[in-house]
């Protein structure tokens, strides 16, 4: 039988750097989503470093916060979808079931094996293509060990590869006593990323907490507000619909520097685009749609190029977060080459 082996990050590297260098600052913008989770289990080191090698303009962390109040890159609050932590800590599910990364202390967060994502109804992995599940072994990492890896990386091999975190559930951390946002922004700022001259965009989903950011925090950097859909829940309080209109993007545009909609919301099921990018460049922002994955395609593309170039160049986005970073580096360095 065979078995899957462990590389080393100094043998990832070793195989990725012979990429290109990553695109400069005024071309689309490669976001590497949760890190190179199409080919490693997501926002792990591992996936991380590999991502790096992949020379995307940015890679991206979920934070959220452990009962110790440290920041940790996970997707969602949750344990159980991408780690052991079920057989490990049985007793700490609450009453839904499920298993809160703020109710373990970060000690006991670093005992859990992650892994790749499963359905918890079938406890299989959601990308069935993608890395086998208990195979090797990944941690959980803190934002401050993510944030040294890549910045380590950037001068081991003379990149300036930014960081992309998001601010998670920020009105469930308050409401356990966590103030979150003010934790994350104190941390950038300790590792030199606070202006909007850094490498590094903040992003929300919650509207208030953005403005709450800019406001009240105080925070100087660049800012992104992300657009759901109102039935996933992702911020009660938020209107995400109201938020996609001029005059809702006319107010982000006065607080924050860009927006981050999900794909659907600029390219109809047909693969044709909408007013929102030009909408959103009349108000001076970006705009970074997500996520593109080779192995889930949207319904209209036959293949993945085909969404890079609607969405990049027929619709006019600024950049595309995707799980394979790799394959979309490769297809802008061949557009521009043909250019």
């Amino acid at each position: 039988m065979m078995k899957f082996i462990s590389l080393s990050f100094f043998a990832i590297m070793t195989l990725m750097t012979l990429q290109a260098p990553a695109l400069s600052s005024d071309e689309k913008l490669v976001i590497a989503h949760r890190g190179a989770s199409g080919y490693l289990p997501e926002h792990t080191l591992a996936a991380k470093a590999l991502a790096h090698g992949m020379n995307p303009d940015y890679i991206e962390q979920d934070v959220v916060l452990t009962k110790d109040g440290v920041p940790i890159v996970l997707h969602d609050h949750h344990l159980d979808t991408i780690s052991d932590v079920a057989s490990k800590f049985p007793n700490r599910k609450r009453e839904d079931g499920r298993y809160y990364a703020i109710d373990l202390s970060l000690a006991e967060i670093k005992t859990l094996k992650a892994h790749e994502r499963i359905d918890l109804k079938t406890g299989k992995r959601v990308f069935p293509s993608r890395f086998p599940l208990h195979q090797s072994h990944f941690e959980i990492p803190t934002l401050e060990e993510e944030i040294e890896l890549i910045k380590g990386l950037n001068q081991a091999r003379g990149k300036n590869i930014g960081i992309y975190p998001e601010i998670k559930a920020p009105a469930f951390h308050r409401a356990e006593g966590q103030d979150i946002s003010k934790i994350v922004i104190d941390l950038l700022a300790k590792h030199g990323y606070s202006t909007k001259e850094d490498a590094v965009y903040l992003q929300c989903f919650d509207w208030n907490e953005t403005q709450r950011i800019r406001n009240e925090l105080g925070y100087k950097g660049k800012l992104v507000q992300l657009i759901a859909e109102n039935d996933w829940n992702e911020s009660p309080n938020v209107n995400f619909d109201a938020l996609r209109t001029k005059e809702g993007l006319s107010s982000i545009a006065k607080i924050a520097d860009g927006i981050g909609p999900w794909i659907p919301h600029l390219i109809s099921p047909t693969g044709q685009s909408n007013d929102l990018v030009k909408n959103v460049h009349a108000l001076g922002m970006k705009i970074h749609p997500y996520t593109l994955r080779a192995d889930a395609l949207p319904e209209w593309a036959k293949e993945h190029d085909a969404v890079l170039e609607t969405v990049l160049f027929k619709a006019g986005a600024d950049g595309i977060f995707t799980d394979f970073p790799d394959l979309a580096v490769k297809y802008l360095q061949h557009k521009n080459q043909a250019h």
